[in-house]
């Protein structure tokens, strides 16, 4: 049985700004930045694409990876502009984001469904007019996981405790080493791994 369709597109969603760098919302940059680290690709400012373009090769083929410089709710600018440059179907693309409902040291690997309010999806199912892309959601907790009474918009644009953080990232390490597997369409693969390390 041949591979699905593999990923050639990774958007990181996070929002630009020194200010932000630190914070959960940005979870998705920050394994976008190790991603390019693991294909050898460095990030430069392509004011066309609205984002950071990193361009790596895996098994000969090109792979790009962006960071959008617009804020979180605009993302939908840039993976757009990429996919129809590239010429890309939405089934080639993955978008790397922060998941409120999955704890720090959870992760989890899936195709389509809703945005769940989150502003980067939303805008990016928008702008795609479509929800059949990929997603590695990398979980942060939810407020009222850890007994805040602080609100989400609040917690999102906050940096993780220590306690969190090293559960992000253990979480990020492992979609680490299941980028190949996404690069070659072994979703099915890539998901079990992934999935079987989740902390309960």
């Amino acid at each position: 049985m041949s591979a699905a369709t593999p990923i050639r597109l990774i958007i990181g969603l996070g929002n630009p700004g020194p200010q932000y760098e630190a914070t959960r919302h940005n979870a998705g940059f920050w394994l976008a930045d190790h991603f390019a680290d693991d294909l050898a690709a460095s990030f430069t400012m392509e004011k066309n694409f609205f984002a950071w373009v990193a361009k790596g090769r895996h098994r000969g083929e090109p792979v790009i990876i962006a960071k959008p410089t617009t804020y979180m709710n605009r993302s939908g600018q840039s993976a757009g502009a990429l996919m129809r440059f590239y010429k890309l179907t939405p089934e080639q693309v993955l978008v790397l984001h922060d998941e409120l409902d999955l704890l720090p040291g959870q992760v989890k690997l899936k195709k389509g469904g809703g945005h769940a309010g989150h502003n980067g999806l939303r805008d990016i199912q928008s702008a795609f007019s479509s929800p059949a892309f990929w997603r590695l959601r990398v979980g942060i907790g939810h407020p009222r996981s850890f007994g805040l009474a602080q609100d989400v918009a609040a917690f999102v644009l906050h940096p993780p405790r220590r306690e969190e953080l090293i559960g992000i990232e253990d979480s990020i390490q492992r979609c680490r080493t299941v980028l190949p597997l996404l690069l070659d369409g072994e979703y099915q693969q890539a998901m079990s791994r992934l999935h079987e390390g989740n902390r309960a």
